[in-house]
């Protein structure tokens, strides 16, 4: 069993055993943390179940939090916007689309001093190559490449990076748009704003 983000706080461990549970369903109530969280999603084997799926021994199970944020490549270094370029030039392209997420000093009405993003490994990558073979289908690009930060995020930072080439503008446009609001939606990674006395882990839309 694996927690993330806020309920990992809230239960106080990241990841144990769980006993005599045969179905998804049956996971939150033996937990003993209070009222499911809306919005609150299982996933078995690092894929989305459920909540009738039935539990094998040896099942892999995590509690996946609202999400925030996405990405095809989590790496705690600093991102580079001309790296995610270079990774979808192409000759073929007459395009390539570019959005970068920074970390602002203001948000909800307080002063934020950095943030922390939290991710399940493995698992985020995988729904984010679901994700880019899902915008290959709706629009004519050549390459997609996105980088997203874990761990602290300095105010002024970049995010999330993302690059996305095409023949055609229009197309490297609409998919990089379709990109971000579906990472936010999906993968599941995290985001905690700091504030300068008190932190918030920010769910889904963020």
């Amino acid at each position: 069993m694996k927690l993330f983000a806020g309920l990992r706080e809230l239960a106080g461990w990241g990841e144990k055993e769980l006993e005599n549970v045969t179905r998804v369903d049956e996971i939150w109530p033996v937990l003993g943390l209070g009222p499911e969280p809306e919005g609150l999603l299982y996933a078995v084997n690092k894929e989305y179940a459920k909540r009738d799926r039935e539990l094998r021994e040896g099942d892999e199970v995590a509690l996946i939090p609202p999400v925030s944020g996405g990405d095809f490549r989590l790496t705690e270094e600093p991102l580079s916007l001309d790296a995610v370029v270079d990774e979808v030039r192409n000759d073929e392209a007459g395009a390539i689309a570019t959005f970068t997420g920074t970390t602002r000093v203001h948000s909800r009405g307080r002063t934020v001093t950095h943030l922390e993003y939290e991710a399940y490994a493995g698992m985020a990558e995988k729904v984010m190559a679901e994700i880019a073979e899902e915008l290959q289908s709706r629009y004519k690009v050549c390459a997609i490449a996105i980088h997203h930060r874990t761990g602290r995020v300095e105010i002024g930072e970049p995010s999330v990076v993302i690059a996305i080439s095409a023949p055609h503008r229009q197309d490297a446009l609409s998919a990089c748009k379709d990109a971000i609001d579906t990472l936010k939606e999906r993968v599941p990674l995290w985001k905690k704003e700091v504030y300068e006395g008190g932190e918030e882990w920010i769910g889904r839309g963020s």
